[in-house]
């Protein structure tokens, strides 16, 4: 395979398939995994915004490729330069089985982000799977879970709504 620049392209076109190329490169060859998420920690704008989206299909094919830097990823959660840096964390929380030392403070994260109306919902969704997922480790999690998904379905988007349904569904038959 020729060599990529991977800044260069990611930053030429923003589409489904130039990003599924990028991350087809990138693969499993842990040189190109530690570029992307250079790119995506330290990155203008607009390169972390089209990385991130990388990082989401790289992360879905190759998670023991990302989970080295989870913590790093909580952390760039402090200052994200862009949504996308979020919503692409969040939802590769939502593959995993968060390792035990990091579940208070993704847990605490992803209550923030579900109970906060101003996050856009796809993060607020993918934070409720993540926190649904924690509560299969920590059951007493689960009541909590509950009543917040309960407070914000009246308010919520079709996407909220339809996870929420699930959700909820799952957690009233194991509280039962």
């Amino acid at each position: 395979m020729l060599l990529m620049d991977i800044k260069e392209e990611i930053l030429q076109e923003h589409s489904k398939e130039q990003m599924r190329r990028v991350a087809d490169y990138i693969g499993d060859d842990p040189q190109r995994v530690a570029e992307m998420m250079n790119i995506f920690f330290h990155g203008e704008s607009k390169e972390c915004q089209r990385i991130a989206w990388v990082v989401s299909i790289v992360g879905e094919k190759y998670p023991q490729r990302i989970v080295p830097y989870l913590p790093e990823m909580l952390k760039n959660l402090d200052n994200p330069v862009h949504d996308a840096v979020i919503r692409c964390t969040v939802r590769f929380m939502e593959t995993l089985d968060i390792p035990e030392p990091l579940m208070g403070e993704v847990a605490d994260r992803c209550y923030a982000y579900l109970q906060s109306p101003q996050v856009p919902v796809a993060i607020r969704v993918f934070a409720m799977t993540v926190l649904y997922n924690i509560s299969n480790t920590w059951p007493e999690l689960k009541p909590e879970l509950m009543l917040i998904i309960e407070t914000h379905m009246p308010f919520g988007t079709a996407g909220f709504l339809s996870r929420g349904k699930k959700l909820l569904h799952k957690l009233r038959k194991e509280t039962e």
